[in-house]
């Protein structure tokens, strides 16, 4: 009887034994493996920093190459600003001279008798200046109420650039009427366009205004004759 018990108890031990070895070696095996996982994990997560690293720097290396083409680009415009003027069409400005004020012009004026009688505006640039003459009639106003003269030709005249010696003509009729009657003056108020905020006032002795007219601007007397 006691050997039976004893045979049990040895068998029951051995059993009990041979779990716990089993469950040991589990462990070992699965600490094995958690330590292999957490190393591979570990491995890689370096690697991940690293490519975010990689990432980051490659990414502000190229922020910076933006950086430096938007500097170019602004760089260039401040080029473009710094060469303003006409586009002479092989890359090169120009630089556009000044409209002509009638503050820039030395003014005289001179009788004709020619076509029945005419007042001849003579401009020249003031020293110093460049400036252009618009292909446009001349501003001419006559007394108080600034009756201004038309058209005595049919076309639009040539800009004329006015520096040195140059000389612009513009002829004009203080009455193109075949009747009696309008206004006498002794003056006439010239200006470049009508928006020339400095209009000059040239005397011209005793003349009779009525429906008065001007031609374009001309560069010789003999075209500025105001036939009308």
């Amino acid at each position: 009887m006691f050997g039976n018990r004893r045979k049990a108890l040895l068998v029951s031990a051995a059993l009990v034994g041979g779990a716990m070895l089993m469950t040991a070696c589990q462990d070992s095996d699965a600490t094995k493996d958690n330590g292999a996982g957490a190393a591979k994990g570990s491995s890689s997560s370096p690697g991940k920093a690293g490519d975010s690293g990689s990432s980051s720097g490659s990414s502000s290396a190229g922020s910076g190459k933006d950086t430096a083409k938007g500097n170019g680009g602004s760089g260039k415009g401040t080029d473009d600003g710094a060469g303003s003027g006409a586009d002479t069409g092989n890359g090169g400005r120009e630089q556009v001279e000044q409209s002509c004020g009638a503050n820039d012009i030395s003014w005289s004026t001179r009788s004709e008798t020619q076509a029945g009688g005419y007042i001849l505006v003579i401009a020249k640039a003031k020293p110093g200046i460049t400036c252009y003459l618009p292909a446009e009639l001349p501003t001419v106003a006559f007394g108080s109420d600034g009756t201004q003269a038309g058209p005595a030709e049919q076309s639009v005249g040539e800009q004329i650039k006015l520096s040195g010696s140059t000389t612009a003509y513009a002829g004009v009729n203080p009455k193109s009427t075949n009747t009696d009657g309008g206004k006498e003056l002794d003056s006439i108020i010239v200006a470049v366009g009508d928006n020339d905020p400095n209009p000059e006032s040239l005397p011209v002795g005793t003349i009779t205004v009525d429906k008065p007219i001007v031609t374009n601007w001309h560069t010789a007397p003999t075209d500025a004759v105001p036939f009308s």
